[in-house]
């Protein structure tokens, strides 16, 4: 049986035309050969896989050619060429310096440069992964790569060049090899299959060259996989199937679906690919990437961006003829920040659900707007609440309304003088009782201090010095009173009463789609729920003056945002600020006892019904 050679083994390039996506290093290369500058290092840099050093074997057969062809390249027939085909040229060493990075190796190095070469005009030292190299051995490579023999010339390579120390990189000629482009890694695959005499279809083989990610080596060898699974015949089915990847039949059915505001067949087709075994980040990266090639392939200019094959690319532009541009564009930003917080999110299901669901309100309001133009913010996920349940909780509302207010040293008070409409009433320090436990539901009623129960908490609290009590200052915001007469506003259907619950949807929507420029304050409004104070108004509660501050500069814009959630309703926002007081403790016992027994007067009977006394 013939001895297999594998396809990155059998089809290296032996020459520089034969060396695929580096044009330009390559002419650089035959240039300095053809005019004789030869420079005595050089550093080929790059990802792996790209042709470093293939070029780095090249050019060292090539300088050393005895008779180079007119257009720079070796002869393959001399004794030169014919030793290096043959892996016995003693004029031409490889060393990794992976394994050889002491500096005992690169002493040898240093002994054997002083040596000519015995066929051939240079003697050529490849150093591959000479970022690999201690730093006791670059310092000791350093002189003889800067003063080397005349006959001597060395050619390092790396992939990671941040690595190799700044006065060795100052001795060498720097040529950074580039990915290579899908397009020119499925040509060569193409010819190679031509001549293995495999059959294999254009989409298969571009699906190999974007899963090798512009690495040459990965592609053959994901070649050769193939062609074993396929039994030598490689199609689309049976690539994506042996390799995992999703078809972009997915995508575009996601796509029409969106489109048709079928919110629950996406959903299924979601669910169709997690029974497929994929995860979650690939199933949103892949409709980020579909959406991206919709929007190259909507515009001529951008088409050839595209690197699909002519059908393929037809039914892309077919699909984006239905899109909105401004929709393609949200829909890209919505899919990128899944992916970004794919990994951070706990319900990683629930959050690409939430952004299919997204993605359908982004058609929805493109397709009725007429241009293009996109929603301003997105409509809230969940559906409001159901009509009997919203009259009731409407109801309970104005019933709480009739009950006795607040004491007004904590309603801020409307201003007569011409000042701005924003002013604050900050009410004089008032300390606030703790209700008692008797009208609390069974499980709060939970004793307080651990295992000793609240007599032992208290007593621990005054033992560390300090006793807090709540000074409440409410911060409102007052409109400014008009002038002229009260116009008379028509009657509508509308609700005049906001419940609770569309209070705090509302609220979280408004911070829900505030920009990334704005995180702080979307960030401060997602952890407060909003409380209903009134017909209309509710009152927000902070922990300092600045936060107030910031809510109250932004309490127009805040209410203006939510009335889109809320019916066109502008309600009206009251801003109250909590400090807390520390006060020092007092040591003797005996007083401490009776400020217990004077917030607490249970305590008391507790002790005499134990018959208790104070220690001493």
């Amino acid at each position: 049986m013939e001895n297999y050679i594998v396809s990155a083994r059998k089809y290296r390039p032996d020459t520089f035309d034969t060396v695929v996506s580096q044009k330009s290093l390559t002419t650089t290369l035959k240039n300095a050969i053809q005019s004789g500058k030869l420079a005595h290092a050089y550093l080929f840099c790059g990802p792996r896989g790209v042709g470093k050093t293939t070029c780095a074997r090249i050019f060292a057969k090539t300088i050393n050619c005895q008779h180079p062809t007119a257009t720079g390249e070796p002869c393959n027939e001399c004794e030169s060429c014919l030793s290096f085909n043959q892996q016995r040229s003693y004029s031409i060493y490889e060393l990794d310096a992976a394994s050889n990075n002491s500096v005992d190796d690169i002493r040898s190095l240093n002994e054997q440069v002083r040596i000519p070469p015995q066929v051939g005009k240079y003697k050529v030292y490849i150093i591959d992964e000479v970022h690999m190299l201690t730093q006791s051995a670059f310092n000791a490579f350093l002189k003889t790569l800067e003063e080397p023999p005349a006959h001597a010339i060395f050619i390092l390579a790396t992939t990671e060049k941040h690595k190799i120390i700044p006065t060795i990189l100052s001795r060498c000629q720097i040529y950074d090899f580039s990915r290579i482009e899908s397009a020119d890694i499925v040509a060569h695959l193409k010819s190679i299959a031509e001549k293995e005499g495999v059959k294999a279809e254009h989409e298969a083989l571009r699906i190999i060259a974007q899963k090798s990610d512009g690495c040459m080596r990965d592609a053959l060898s994901l070649f050769d996989q193939m062609v074993s699974f396929t039994q030598g015949e490689l199609t689309y089915t049976k690539v994506i199937d042996s390799l995992n990847v999703l078809d972009h039949e997915y995508y575009f059915r996601l796509t029409d679906l969106i489109l048709d505001g079928k919110i629950s067949q996406a959903l299924l087709l979601f669910n169709e690919v997690l029974s497929r075994g994929f995860e979650g980040n690939i199933f949103i990266e892949g409709a980020a990437s579909h959406f991206r090639d919709l929007l190259v392939n909507g515009d001529p200019a951008t088409a050839p961006l595209f690197e699909g094959s002519d059908e393929l690319r037809a039914r892309y532009a077919e699909q984006a003829k239905r899109c909105r541009t401004k929709m393609i564009f949200n829909a890209i930003k919505l899919c990128n920040n899944c992916s970004m917080n794919y990994r951070a999110s706990r319900n990683k299901r629930l959050l690409v659900e939430l952004t299919i669901i997204e993605l359908s309100q982004l058609a929805e309001d493109s397709s009725d707007d007429g241009g293009g133009r996109g929603p301003k913010a997105l409509k809230p996920i969940f559906s409001k609440l159901p009509q009997k349940e919203s009259t009731t909780a409407q109801q309970t509302v104005k019933e709480s309304t009739n009950t006795p207010e607040r004491p007004t040293s904590a309603v801020s008070t409307p201003n007569n003088s011409a000042e701005s409409d924003n002013i604050r009433h900050v009410a004089a320090p008032t300390p606030v009782t703790r209700p008692a436990m008797e009208g609390r539901p069974p499980e709060m009623q939970v004793k307080r201090g651990g295992m000793f129960g609240g007599i032992r908490s208290r007593a621990n609290s005054i033992a560390e010095n300090q006793t807090t009590q709540v000074e409440t200052r409410s911060v409102g915001t007052t409109a400014q009173h008009a002038s002229t007469a009260p116009v008379e506003v028509p009657k509508t259907d509308k609700p005049k009463v906001i419940t609770p619950e569309l209070m705090a949807q509302a609220w979280r929507s408004f911070a829900m789609q505030l920009p990334e420029s704005e995180r702080g304050l979307a960030d401060r409004m997602k952890i407060m729920t909003p409380e209903v104070t009134g017909e209309n108004c509710f009152s927000v509660s902070l922990d300092n003056h600045h936060a107030a501050d910031l809510f109250t500069k932004e309490s127009a814009r805040i209410c203006k945002g939510m009335s889109a959630y809320l019916d066109g309703i502008t309600p009206k926002m009251s801003i109250n600020v909590n400090t807390v007081i520390v006060e020092r403790h007092v040591s003797d016992r005996t007083k401490q006892y009776e400020i217990l027994k004077e917030k607490n007067p249970i305590i008391e009977k507790l002790r005499i019904g134990l018959g208790l006394d104070l220690a001493r």
